[in-house]
């Protein structure tokens, strides 16, 4: 394992970071601040409990995963995209470093920086509203399992496109819709019958539900099906990626 490789990717990505702090870390916790100042202070302050939480610590691990899920999904992308952009990317596949080595760096920088925010913004909430973690360690655990696996998400994006505009089309058009669609801000079962099993398809509904139990004990769906769920989009992201590398889809040409 060449761990050299690994760590100057890695801190190459990280540097990035501190430089481009304020839209990297500061904006997405700002904004995520106005969520529980307009919906957790203002507007829940008039709502009743949600399966006995109170709205504003309700919303708490859906405005989380919406920030996690973009985050991952665009600093991942971006990390590897511009490399393709510039033309740099011939010398990283010509470095002694192997593909594991080369989504190590991108995708671990990419998933740290996206636990760090949801970490802050965990720290933020208490803020605006109290809340108690039933199960810390599987708080964690869906932390960490949902930044490597968008993350990885994100890495092949930036693979895919082939102008910045492209890198913008998943995380606003698609993901961002389904996690307001998944119950980031309300229970599922407050839907219709049928709209509820129409919602099951959605896979963000899957991960809000589960980190929402970490919290709370209280979840739309099967805690097993949730950790189901993230592993195998997981999964199919680890085979799209090394498919990827193995024919050189929009790396090699």
């Amino acid at each position: 394992m060449n761990w050299y490789g690994i760590g100057a990717i890695y801190k190459f990505e990280m540097a990035r970071t501190w430089r481009t702090l304020m839209q990297s870390i500061a904006w997405p916790v700002l904004s995520t601040s106005l969520y529980f100042i307009v919906f957790g202070a203002a507007i829940g302050a008039r709502m009743g409990n949600i399966e006995g939480v109170s709205y504003g610590a309700f919303i708490i691990p859906g405005l989380i995963m919406l920030a996690l899920l973009s985050e991952s999904i665009s600093n991942a992308s971006f990390g590897i995209f511009f490399p393709k952009f510039s033309g740099t990317i011939y010398e990283i596949l010509s470095a002694p470093v192997s593909v594991f080595e080369i989504v190590a760096g991108y995708v671990g920088a990419a998933a740290t920086k996206s636990i760090v925010l949801g970490l802050l913004i965990l720290v933020t909430a208490r803020f605006f509203v109290d809340y108690e973690i039933a199960h810390p360690v599987w708080m964690v655990v869906f932390l960490v399992l949902t930044a490597l696996t968008f993350s990885l998400f994100g890495f092949i994006i930036g693979i895919w496109a082939d102008d910045f505009q492209k890198l913008q089309i998943i995380p606003l058009m698609v993901i961002t819709p389904l996690t307001f669609l998944g119950g980031a801000f309300y229970s599922i079962s407050m839907l219709p019958a049928v709209w509820q099993k129409i919602t099951l398809f959605n896979p963000v509904v899957y991960l809000i539900s589960g980190f929402r139990w970490a919290f709370y004990d209280v979840a739309d769906v099967n805690i097993g099906l949730s950790v189901g769920m993230t592993l195998l989009f997981l999964i199919l992201c680890l085979l799209a990626t090394w498919w990827i590398f193995r024919t050189g889809y929009r790396i090699k040409t």
